[in-house]
């Protein structure tokens, strides 16, 4: 797949992550590159322009604009780090952008904003909302994405929280929005939000970028019906673990293991932390935002407990699924477990079956399937 991003600021290699073989998408889409033509077209943007760049997947905007030292701003762990190393393969100091995750914004107001539309609309709520105290009525707010991810609901946000706006002409299915700054109310943050756990005295957090924010979603429910219960595991981890629901109810039923909670969104850490710390306020745990158990050491976990993604913003796939798999094989101990759960079409047990010697159906319905596998 092609990894030379070619446009008016200058050709940069890009690539995605997480890695795989024969990776068959680009690392920027059409609305990357519209933007970027537009930049150059319009000539407004100096040395001295403060530029603050939001949902930037893998640091394309970035990069491109390294020589105004912009600010961006992304929930995801491999967002960042793929615009480090993408710094990094095109020879540029890694203090060129200065990067801020979802709930560590900068507070210096910015002359532009460029806003990459997240699949989460709730994200661009948040984001929206938090915008407010960084813009004045000069600052010039443009928002990019592509046609099919520029819902209604996409527009009435920009204009409830900015100011008007005015689109761009479609190119290669993809648009602008032009937003006029007027700003004329201080809006209070819905975010995060709480619901109250079902079947416990526990109320849970969610922050923006959080799956299924209101109510405990029906994968979820499913799963807790049918988690490991009493087993001898000292060191637990709830991989990919959202708001961290699945490994608070481990917690609750393993009182002297080691609880470990792991996902690539800020928002998703942040938000298991204080679900735990509230619910068990006694209790330690381990919480970090990174890829998978990268970070662990090989054979030092009990018990493995994933709930995959299968779609990275727009892109639909197995991929990071995988991931999860080979790494949980990794780190288990010899006789740890790793219990799944996925939709059925998904077929998870056929991959699992390449890494470890016995798949187990748990539970299953119409529509979910649980897995045990044991190394």
């Amino acid at each position: 797949m092609e990894t030379l991003l070619n446009v008016p600021q200058g050709t940069f290699e890009i690539q995605r992550l997480p890695y795989r073989k024969n990776e068959q998408l680009r690392a920027w889409d059409a609305a990357d590159e519209y933007l970027l033509q537009y930049l150059s077209d319009q000539g407004e943007l100096t040395e001295e322009s403060r530029i603050l760049i939001l949902n930037d997947r893998f640091g394309t905007l970035a990069l491109a604009l390294n020589t105004f030292k912009a600010s961006a701003m992304s929930d995801s762990w491999l967002s960042q780090q793929a615009t480090r190393l993408n710094l990094s393969a095109n020879n540029l100091s890694q203090t060129a952008i200065e990067l801020h995750n979802s709930l560590d914004w900068p507070e210096q107001q910015f002359d532009c904003v460029l806003i990459k539309v997240p699949k989460t609309l709730a994200l661009l709520e948040d984001q929206l909302i938090r915008l407010q105290q960084l813009i004045t009525e000069n600052t010039t707010v443009i928002a990019a994405g592509m046609v099919k991810a520029m819902s209604a609901t996409v527009w009435k946000l920009l204009e409830k929280y900015i100011g008007p706006t005015k689109p761009s002409l479609a190119k290669k299915k993809a648009r602008l929005i032009f937003v006029k700054v007027e700003v004329q109310q201080q809006f209070e943050n819905p975010y995060p939000v709480y619901y109250p756990l079902e079947n416990t005295q526990y109320k849970i957090c969610n922050h923006a970028n959080v799956f299924s924010r209101e109510s405990l979603d029906i994968g979820t429910r499913f799963l807790l019906q049918h988690l490991p219960e009493n087993t001898e595991a000292k060191d637990i981890v709830d991989l990919g673990c959202g708001n961290g629901v699945v490994g608070l109810m481990l917690a609750e039923s393993h009182p002297l293991s080691q609880l470990y909670f792991i996902d690539e969104s800020y928002m998703a850490v942040a938000s298991a932390k204080e679900n735990f710390s509230q619910a068990l306020p006694s209790r330690t745990a381990d919480f970090s935002v990174a890829d998978g158990l990268t970070d662990f050491k090989a054979e030092t976990m009990d018990l493995i407990v994933c709930n995959p993604p299968f779609h990275q913003q727009s892109t639909v796939g197995n991929q990071i699924a995988l991931t999860m798999f080979r790494q949980a094989h990794r780190v288990l101990r010899k006789g740890g477990n790793l219990w799944v759960i996925g939709n059925r079409h998904l077929g998870y047990h056929i991959d699992l079956k390449r890494l470890f010697t016995g798949v187990n159906e748990i539970a299953a319905n119409k529509k979910f399937v649980i897995w045990q596998v044991k190394k």
